[in-house]
């Protein structure tokens, strides 16, 4: 995904007053600055230090909401490896710095990851913008390998970056045709107006033509932007099928709102958005979203039939209650396959060096996670993993798809 709307400082100070009076992440938890934190290693052995593991993500800001579910998912994981004796017999420890869904606030953040703490690799970044921001202080200046955790446009190519949210291809080539067939064939792109929309929605223009569909328009709008008349109003008159949306935080709200009183649901539109999971679903009231769809490797409803997704959402909840969930939109799911992946690719070379652990991590395989298995493509840093399709019904989600086996990233 892509930028997000600045905060003010007063907003940003209320965001994090509000992150750390209302959440349990800090729990055990040290600051040692403003917006950094050290959780230690439990146990140590002189001759074996503790492995460093880095985390960048949003903990205040627009997107706080998703960046705390990372970190959940990181401290939950690190607690959990290091109660089954660490990787290659060292510890854990876990520096977290928070990127504040800002771009300048998140370089030097992470500079002191690479700089001061000297992780043996770094993990996150919500937004494309944040990711490209980041990633050379982290491979370039830092010699350091790199896991992005989010679904996003694809292109990402460069070596000792790892990504293992899904890409266009994923989200795109089985949900498409199911948008036609229970939807219709004429959609519409209103979109936000940064990198990830524009070239997810050129790969998604392409499978529409392909399955027969038609991309009647396709707009770009200003990242805050609340007014969405003139476009409601094209959809309406030009008879759109599907929307299929990438407006983003804070627009998408409003959007959708004027959308349905438009009448667009009514009339048997159907609304559509990739990255819509559970911490998303309740940005409006469920019955202005009834019946979205959304493709993602992981929703809640998946625990009904898959023991191990229920069994890894039970300890989320126990460790982390509160709304802070774990969902694939917020790049949870993906930041819990890249800590397994890349503990996988550390055993296999009995080593932290960045060369050793990224020859390991290029065939990594996991037999669990959140959604189901999950292997890195060799050659290509991308991850295949299983993928759904559900829709929005009385605030929840039901599954309408899952893919039979592993779905191929097709990057790079």
């Amino acid at each position: 995904m892509g930028d997000k709307p600045r905060q003010s400082s007063c907003a940003a100070a209320l965001s994090r007053r509000r992150f750390l009076q209302s959440t349990a992440w800090t729990a055990g938890a040290v600051a040692t600055g403003i917006g950094s934190w050290v959780i230690p290693a439990p146990w140590a052995n002189a001759a074996a230090p503790p492995i460093k593991v880095g985390i960048a993500t949003d903990l205040t800001g627009a997107i706080g909401y998703a960046g705390n579910a990372d970190a959940n998912v990181a401290r939950m994981l690190v607690k959990d490896i290091n109660a089954a004796g660490g990787v290659i017999g060292r510890p854990l420890e876990l520096y977290i710095e928070d990127t504040a869904s800002n771009e300048s606030v998140a370089v030097p953040n992470v500079q002191k990851l690479i700089q001061r703490d000297h992780v043996d690799v770094v993990l996150g970044g919500i937004t494309s913008s944040m990711r490209n921001a980041i990633k050379d202080t982290i491979v370039k200046r830092g010699k350091t390998l790199y896991i992005y955790p989010q679904l996003y446009e694809g292109k990402e190519c460069e070596s000792y970056i790892y990504c293992t949210g899904p890409t266009p291809a994923q989200q795109c080539d089985e949900f498409i045709p199911w948008l036609i067939k229970n939807g219709g064939k004429r959609f519409a792109f209103p979109s936000a107006n940064y990198i990830w929309p524009h070239v997810l929605n050129a790969y998604a223009r392409k499978v529409v033509e392909a399955s027969g569909g038609e991309v009647v328009f396709e707009e770009y709008y200003p990242l805050d932007q609340i007014d969405y008349s003139a476009t409601v109003s094209k959809i309406m008159n030009e008879k759109i099928d599907v929307v299929f949306n990438t407006v983003i935080p804070p627009g998408v709200g409003p959007f959708f709102k004027q959308l349905y009183e438009a009448g667009f649901s009514k009339r048997g539109g159907r609304l559509s958005c990739v990255y819509y999971d559970e911490n998303t679903l309740n940005i409006n009231e469920p019955y202005e979203i009834e019946g979205l769809a959304s493709c993602l490797d992981y929703f809640r409803a998946v625990d009904k039939t898959d023991p191990v997704s229920a069994r890894i959402q039970a300890e989320y909840e126990k460790e982390f209650p509160g709304k802070i969930l774990l969902a694939a939109g917020s790049a949870a799911t993906g930041m819990y396959r890249g800590i397994k992946l890349w503990a996988a690719a550390v055993t296999e070379a009995k080593s932290v060096k960045r060369e050793e652990v990224a020859a390991a991590l290029d065939h990594a395989k996991i037999s669990e996670a959140p959604g189901g298995p999950a292997e890195m493509v060799p050659g290509h840093r991308h991850c295949k993993m299983r993928m759904y399709i559900a829709v929005a019904k009385g605030g929840n989600y039901e599954i309408e798809w899952k893919s039979e086996g592993l779905l191929d990233p097709k990057e790079c």
